[in-house]
């Protein structure tokens, strides 16, 4: 089941790299916390209560819930509804993506470790490098952050890997980095929009002191 969820998770990042549209970006993100909370739960269910508790909390209340809403407000707020021209076509980003994905899986292959579970270590690593990937060729700002989010989706799936070991602290980092990358968000939409057509990032040179 673990392996069903994560494989959906990998065709997410793939239907990201084609999607135009920001709200198919933040219903792309509230999948993948649904995925998480669903192999959170089926990873972690044996481990302590109350940190089966909180991992469950941070999927399916921030990452599925909490995140999407917020993301959802800032698009209609500043009436933004089509991603901008990327730096790549997108029939491009879909085979770079894929590309990236198979070079995840033929390193998970190469590497020779008993304790590493390689679905886990395949979806982790594809969505670190296409959240990277998406940053590098995308232009709004607000897409920016779900990448960033995408990318600490990636870590946790990377510490689910040794979900029974998984100290709660870890947990508070990556919940602390998507809450400040979303605080952050939200000040330089409202105090910066003005300045700047629809978050494009190619125009921050027009900020001056």
């Amino acid at each position: 089941m673990i392996s069903i969820l994560l494989i959906v998770f990998i065709i997410s990042l793939l239907y990201f790299s084609i999607a135009n549209r920001l709200m198919t970006y933040v219903k792309i993100l509230a999948l993948q916390g649904i995925l998480l909370f669903g192999v959170a739960f089926i990873e972690l269910i044996e481990i302590n209560v109350i940190n089966l508790i909180f991992i469950l909390f941070e999927t399916i209340v921030v990452k599925a819930v909490a995140i999407p809403l917020f993301m959802r407000y800032i698009i209609k707020k500043n009436k933004i509804t089509r991603e901008a021209q990327p730096y790549v076509p997108y029939f491009v980003s879909l085979i770079l993506v894929t590309m990236i994905i198979v070079a995840t899986f033929l390193i998970a292959n190469y590497i020779r470790d008993t304790h590493l579970n390689k679905i886990y270590f395949i979806a982790a690593l594809s969505a670190l490098f296409s959240g990277l990937y998406f940053i590098t060729t995308r232009r709004k700002i607000i897409t920016h952050v779900i990448c960033y989010v995408m990318i600490e989706n990636g870590v946790f799936i990377l510490s689910l890997a040794v979900g029974h070991n998984m100290p709660v602290l870890v947990n508070l980092g990556i919940l602390l980095d998507v809450f400040v990358s979303v605080f952050l968000l939200g000040i330089f939409v409202n105090k910066v929009g003005d300045v700047i057509d629809e978050g494009d990032v190619t125009q921050l040179s027009k900020i001056k002191d």
